[in-house]
């Protein structure tokens, strides 16, 4: 047996008498480890030499005003500013801010100094707390413009800069725009999971799993028949992509719930004209968002309103009353009606209790699940095809206009999960509210919240791109082709790479040498 130095010496010998086709091969994989170090993310933006600002606490009059300063000429820009040397690293100075051509004094304000590489965006950043008045903005922009190297920020350079420095991946640029744009409570422990690194982490879990499995492969075609390797590799590798794959399927077949907490779920509230779909909506909004009228057909196009239901960002979307008309334009409501609610996340159908004349017959005909029944007789009156994992839930509208023996006759027939509520007379809305929240809460993960959910199409579609090649990768491995089943692993490496920002061969090489003892 052969010491670890003697191992590598014998590897490269091997190496350089090899046929010409495997000579062919490595010269092919080292152009393209020389090609992707290269191109690695984890350099700076090539040719990049401006130093970037901004005004990054938003536009309008505010107490405080934070201006960033981010590039290598960040320090010449503060020394200027200020007029002396540069603050402690990361420590608050209350510093005099002048303009570097006036030497006019614009303001006095608070000065912080983070020098690369330990800043958000890995370069020398600096940051201006002034004022929020508008003219000391204004001044204090027009100062950071006057130098001859420095420019205004383009939106969302700095977290830009940060990936390209190798400070965060894509998956966590993504979250910190999330968590900028989210707007309830749900959504922003989504959004600051994923920035966090949550998302991060799963996926270089996979892509570690995958670069290890390639590199046994790489290593049974290039040394498996002269230097004995352990037979148990082979094993090692279908183990290994077999329980990736299967958390990638079980990972894909999430019912999209991360996605609908980050756009907010879809319900559309759909039935016959006048049935208080619009009252609903206003009673829901607690404003009158759409106009209430007892004349037939009022709602012609879609009115929607988003709002925070229990921490749950949804939309709700008011639709023209369902039925047949000769109205053009009528018409073409109820098609877009139709045609909302066939793409929402959840239905409401709404109907009116008071105006229930097959109710006596749906009973007879299914007397255990009358609810569905009614449910498929007005979808189906209305033209409308829905999903099998679209939910749709039954309201029963006017409570108020049957006697009380009606009213629990009809509750002891129809399941909880249907509603019994008076829009105008607020009776039932908040038993009605708090079921709806419950199902809002399930559609968007329920207690799964805490999972690194899958946010984004884009990281779906390359998902989806890498469990097909995995299943190529089996159907080339049963027909013991496994030159071509190990470029399928290296399609999927690069399907994951592409959600992250990280694309690398020499890792392959790298985990050759550490995991492998050649010729044991």
């Amino acid at each position: 047996m052969r010491c670890s130095c003697a191992n590598n010496a014998y590897f490269f010998t091997k190496s350089i008498n090899r046929s010409v086709n495997n000579a062919r091969m490595w010269y092919k994989l080292c152009k393209m480890a020389v090609l992707t170090r290269s191109a690695c993310r984890f350099s700076t933006l090539p040719g990049e030499k401006s130093t970037i600002y901004a005004l990054s606490s938003g536009k309008g009059k505010s107490g405080v005003a934070v201006l960033r300063i981010s590039g290598p000429g960040t320090s010449d820009v503060l020394m200027q500013l200020t007029k002396k040397i540069l603050p402690p690293p990361r420590l608050a100075s209350l510093r005099t801010i002048y303009h570097p051509t006036t030497t006019e004094i614009l303001d006095r304000g608070i000065v912080l100094w983070f020098p690369g590489p330990h800043s958000f965006t890995g370069e020398d950043v600096a940051e201006l707390h002034v004022h929020g008045g508008l003219a000391v903005v204004r001044s204090t922009l027009d100062a950071l413009g006057s130098f001859a190297r420095t420019r205004e920020a383009q939106p969302g350079e700095f977290t830009k800069r940060s990936f390209f420095n190798g400070k965060m991946d894509l998956t966590e640029a993504e979250g910190v725009a999330d968590l900028i744009h989210a707007e309830t409570e749900a959504q922003r422990r989504q959004a600051y999971r994923q920035m966090a690194g949550s998302l991060s982490r799963k996926y270089s879990e996979w892509r570690e799993r995958l670069l290890r499995a390639r590199a046994f492969l790489e290593a049974f075609i290039d040394f498996g028949e002269d230097e004995q390797l352990d037979p148990g590799v082979m094993d090692e590798v279908k183990t290994t992509v077999q329980s990736l794959h299967e958390e990638l399927k079980a990972y894909l077949n999430d019912h999209r719930r991360g996605e609908r907490l980050r756009n907010g779920v879809q319900i559309t509230i759909v039935g016959e004209p006048n049935v208080g779909k619009s009252s609903l909506l206003n009673a829901l909004c607690l404003r009158p968002a759409a106009i209430v009228s007892p004349i037939a057909g009022t709602t012609r196009d879609i009115v929607e309103s988003a709002f925070d239901l229990g921490g749950y960002p949804v939309v709700f979307s008011d639709t023209a009353g369902l039925r047949s008309t000769d109205d053009l334009i009528e018409n073409e409501g109820i098609r877009r009606a139709t045609a909302r609610a066939q793409t929402s996340d959840l239905i409401l159908l709404v109907v009116d209790s008071s105006n229930l004349p097959e109710l006596p017959a749906l009973i007879d005909s299914s007397p255990q699940r009358p609810h569905q029944s009614l449910i498929s007789q007005r979808l189906s009156e209305f033209g409308m095809q829905i999903s099998s994992d679209q939910k749709v839930h039954l309201l029963f509208n006017k409570i108020d206009l049957l006697p009380p023996d009606a009213l629990n006759s009809l509750r002891e027939k129809f399941p909880s999960d249907c509603h019994f509520v008076s829009c105008t007379e607020d009776q039932g809305m908040t038993e009605f509210v708090t079921g709806l929240t419950d199902v809002v809460k399930d559609l968007c993960g329920g207690a799964s919240v805490g999972e690194a959910n899958l946010t984004q199409q884009r990281h779906r579609q390359h998902l989806q791109q890498c469990s097909a090649r995995l299943d190529h990768f089996w159907t080339l491995l049963a027909g013991e082709d496994v030159v071509l089943a190990t470029h399928e692993i290296q399609q999927a490496l690069r399907c994951i790479g592409r959600i992250t920002g990280h694309v690398y061969v020499e890792e392959v090489l790298e985990v050759i040498f550490r995991d492998f003892c050649i010729g044991k």
